[in-house]
């Protein structure tokens, strides 16, 4: 590691823990030549993600358009941020830990579906009704036939 003052390569690690976000580890050097003091993180490289999209091109996976999705379909609802976060970590977490690099966008979509089903069925309509391109007023009272048929069953 090159010390960003004096650039020299000989350098100690004085301190070393995770990050905040326990992503990447966080090392305190300091140089044996100058002797000041610089701060390292260590990050494990990562592939990235492809989404297939529904008409077959390809994305990069991007967190945050899924975090505005989530968002809006959360809107007024009495979901924390605390919540959404968890989800979008565990969500991130699981494709990443997938042995595929491309995953189409239509599963990616039904897991928050499923998860926004669990935490609110408001927000999981609102959500279904942007994912699967609701045309007109019939097809949120079908979706909404299927999610009370649901609830019956369950009581």
């Amino acid at each position: 590691m090159k010390c960003p003052f004096c650039s020299e390569t000989d350098n100690r690690v004085v301190d070393s823990r995770l990050s905040r976000d326990e992503i990447a580890i966080r090392r305190r050097r300091e140089c044996l030549v100058c002797g000041r003091r610089f701060t390292t993180f260590e990050h494990v490289e990562d592939i990235p993600i492809m989404i297939i999209k529904k008409d077959g091109s390809r994305e990069g996976f991007n967190r945050e358009k899924i975090r505005v999705g989530i968002l809006r379909a959360c809107e007024k609802r009495n979901i924390s941020i605390h919540i959404i976060e968890d989800f979008l970590n565990e969500l991130e977490r699981d494709l990443r830990e997938n042995e595929e690099k491309e995953i189409p966008s239509r599963i990616i979509g039904e897991k928050i579906m499923h998860r926004l089903h669990e935490l609110d069925d408001v927000a999981y309509v609102r959500f279904a009704s942007v994912y699967r391109e609701f045309k007109d007023v019939n097809d949120f009272v079908s979706e909404l036939k299927q999610l009370l048929d649901k609830e019956e069953n369950k009581s």
